[in-house]
């Protein structure tokens, strides 16, 4: 007989949530089966992922490359094992677009579960890359919720080797400069191919398969051009291709440009190179692009040497030297087609020289002071300077070709300085504005020292906002992300304080919810430095406290002390209390993680009592405001306090205050919580009935406010219960539902049709 709820007359009953009360054990698991859960995801094969960019029609030679891709693919595809191939070129020879086309051709086909897609270059800072951003993007392509995506790289990794060990999957990965950023990213079955300006002998020593992707040749290149430009002679044509040294951004830039203007001939274009009449920028401009496609003759870590000998862990693409005409012809095709677009597209093609980020919106254009964007922006598509880049959240975003970006900030150096710092502060503004208005959206009325920002979000967006709503405003502020680190780097470099510290405050609601803690404490660390600078000791308290989180929640204990004691010397110069409530509430939750990492129960009564006092002081700090949600936030850790200190009854006392002002207040949110630790609590009592009562209150709540993380917190927790209970229909509803509940979060493959 289940012991789950039965009073002294035998009848077994549970109350739920609100007025509902469910009669007997079979019921209440009628009532877990009822719960409503999101809808699945779609299953493979379905709606596999298929990420990259896509073939261009016209396409020519490569045939060898083509070739080679598809022998490895097959060959590796027969093998149970991963495998990885190296395609190698200097930048812009269209490595990217070979790999396009071989996917259209056979590849997609021997993977059928999907391909995944990242530029590296999007998160690379400083010569790294934050593949814990990649991995969490993969994650969410591969179906799973946004809130069961973990924090650590590490954990990042073993979920996306635990989701992908079914599938047979193509993950295509440009821009690798090092071994060790592909291995991160290989399938557990199927093929990473990845682009790069040099081989990687590590990778090649592991067994990877190596295409080298060199400049077109004469008879290639003329047969592009004359696919292109149908009236081309032949020799004209060849021409070209010798001038380009059979580069194909350079060949695709200079017919583009030459479409956009019927009146001239391709002779035209082949005199005017030749005569060098719109000249070749100067040596600093050729050293960039150099550099920038690999041809710069020296060991940079972009390039390939043009020695042929290593450059860092590198080999030339070739093997042997890199040609040095290919970086003067595609500057000097650039530089020829810059000089007679429009001047408002000029202009365009300035400002990304000046941006801090890879990619710019429409929105974000305007606001630099740009007109005519849209046909600036189209003048840039056509003539192949500028590229539309992959993107699920609704502004498009546009990115200039990494060798073309290279030679637009040569020429945005050019600018007067004055110029320049102007167009970098109004960038500046409107991330610092969109952050701000993104954060109140995201976490409402929270705690914020900065004050609301004076442009209404309206005017940051000239056809439409920005974002509407918290959900909105997050994928804006993720979608950003890498963007907005690099402003707040200009930023610093620049001197602007105040406006370090307002991003670093209001990227909280992006660090916090999507669990980038890297970047958190990358750009804390600079707005410590900007509150020091402005002598400002409550907001260095709370950029010491932002970092001393995420150190917190990646398990560096001993960092994220360090942090708070520096901020706990500052808080006598602090006006608001609320500063010393955030200080001792991080430790508070310090000294509960190092608890719980100590053997000793006596060990974890000393930490337990510690943490309830630092909660207790920080809940007065919350009182004297006073702030309701820090009230109900703090009351709700001095509760978990005395759980861990096994004081039960004194928890369940504090946690019904707590739930009383959360529901005056309307903090519905920390209602699942509260339920969940007033379980715990039940548990300890020894009164199972009310535990699982207060468990399946959170489930409920939780599953009405969409908090599928807490959903699936208060299913196990129930399933644990129902057992120890031995109701064995509430346990198998719970494991059942958990099931559901993980696969639709893409946690576990989806169920097999039935035959």
């Amino acid at each position: 007989m289940s012991s789950l709820g039965t009073d002294g007359g035998g009848a077994t009953y549970n109350s739920v949530s609100g007025d509902a009360v469910v009669v007997g054990p079979l019921l209440m698991a009628q009532h877990i089966e009822g719960i409503q859960l999101p809808p699945a995801a779609p299953a493979a094969p379905a709606a596999p992922p298929c990420q990259g960019p896509p073939p261009t029609r016209v396409f020519v030679n490569r045939t060898e490359e083509l070739a080679g891709l598809r022998d490895a693919a097959l060959a590796l595809a027969a093998d149970p094992e991963p495998g990885v191939v190296m395609v190698v070129g200097v930048g812009g020879v269209g490595k990217t677009q070979l790999v396009a086309q071989a996917v259209r051709r056979e590849l997609a086909q021997l993977f059928p579960d999907g391909r995944l897609y990242v530029d590296l270059e999007d998160h690379r800072r400083d010569g790294a890359v934050d593949l814990a951003a990649v991995l969490g993007g993969f994650l969410r392509a591969l179906g799973v919720h946004k809130d069961y995506v973990p924090g650590r790289l590490a954990e990042r990794t073993a979920l996306f080797r635990s989701v992908a060990a079914p599938l047979r999957l193509l993950v295509k990965v440009d821009n690798v400069q090092h071994a060790p950023e592909a291995r991160a990213l290989v399938p557990p079955q199927g093929l990473l191919v990845v682009t790069g300006r040099r081989a990687l002998p590590s990778l090649l020593m592991d067994g990877a398969v190596l295409i080298d992707v060199a400049p077109l040749d004469d008879r290639a290149g003329t047969e592009l051009v004359r696919r292109w430009y149908a009236d081309a002679d032949e020799g004209t044509a060849t021409d070209v291709v010798r001038l380009c040294a059979g580069h194909p951004l350079a060949l695709r830039a200079a017919v583009e440009w030459l479409a956009a203007r019927p009146q001239l001939t391709l002779d035209d274009v082949v005199r005017d190179l030749t005569a060098g009449r719109y000249g070749t920028g100067d040596d600093g401009a050729r050293e960039a692009m150099g550099v920038a496609m690999g041809a710069s003759g020296g060991p940079a870590q972009d390039g390939v040497g043009a020695s042929g000998g290593p450059a860092q862990d590198g080999v030339g693409a070739s093997g042997g030297p890199a040609q040095d005409g290919v970086g003067e012809a595609v500057d000097a095709v650039l530089d020829a087609v810059v000089a007679e677009v429009s001047d408002d597209t000029r202009h365009l093609y300035d400002l990304f020289g000046v941006l801090p980020g890879t990619t710019a919106t429409a929105d974000l254009l305007r606001a630099v002071g740009a007109t005519r964007v849209d046909a600036g922006l189209g003048e840039l598509l056509s003539s192949r300077l500028a590229v539309l880049v992959e993107s699920a959240d609704r502004p498009q975003r546009y990115r200039l070709h990494d060798v073309v970006r290279a030679h637009a900030r040569q020429c945005a150096r050019a600018l007067p300085e004055e110029r320049r710092r102007s167009l970098l502060r109004l960038v500046v503004d409107f991330y610092a504005d969109a952050a701000a208005h993104g954060d109140a959206l995201v976490l409402g009325a929270r705690f914020r020292i900065q004050p609301p920002p004076v442009r209404p979000l309206a005017e940051l967006g000239a056809k439409e906002a920005l974002f509407t709503g918290g959900a909105d405003a997050l994928e804006w502020l993720d979608a950003e992300r890498d963007n907005l680190q690099a402003v707040i780097r200009v930023a610093a470099d620049e001197g602007w304080h105040q406006e370090v510290w307002r991003l670093c405050e209001s990227l909280w609601a992006l660090y916090h919810s999507r669990k980038h803690l890297a970047d958190c404490v990358e750009s804390g660390l600079l707005g410590i430095e900007a509150a020091q600078h402005e002598a400002r000791p409550d907001v260095e308290i709370r950029m010491r406290n932002q970092v001393a989180r995420a150190a917190y929640e990646l398990g560096d204990l001993d960092r994220a002390e360090s942090q708070l004691d520096a901020a706990a010397g500052l808080l006598e110069l602090a006006g608001d209390p609320r500063l010393s409530g955030v200080v001792w509430e991080s430790r508070g939750l310090i000294a509960l993680a190092r608890g719980r990492s100590e053997e000793s129960p006596h060990a974890m009564g000393e930490r337990a009592e510690e943490a309830r006092q630092l909660f207790e002081r920080a809940l007065a700090a919350n009182r004297a405001v006073p702030d309701p949600h820090g009230v109900v936030v703090q009351s709700y850790n001095v509760a978990q306090a005395l759980v861990a200190g096994e004081r039960w009854t004194d928890a369940l006392g504090v946690l019904d205050e707590a739930a009383e002002v959360a529901r005056t207040t309307g903090d519905e949110p920390m209602l699942p919580r509260i339920d969940l630790v007033r379980a715990q609590s039940f548990v300890g009592l020894g009164s199972l009935d009310r535990a699982v009562a207060a468990t399946v209150a959170a489930a409920d709540r939780a599953a009405s406010l969409k908090q599928f993380a807490k959903l699936d917190q208060a299913l196990e927790l129930l399933a644990a219960l129902a057992d120890r209970a031995e109701d064995r229909p509430l346990r198998a509803a719970c494991e059942e539902k958990l099931r559901e509940l993980r696969r639709n979060m893409g946690l576990e493959p989806p169920a097999a049709p039935p035959a």
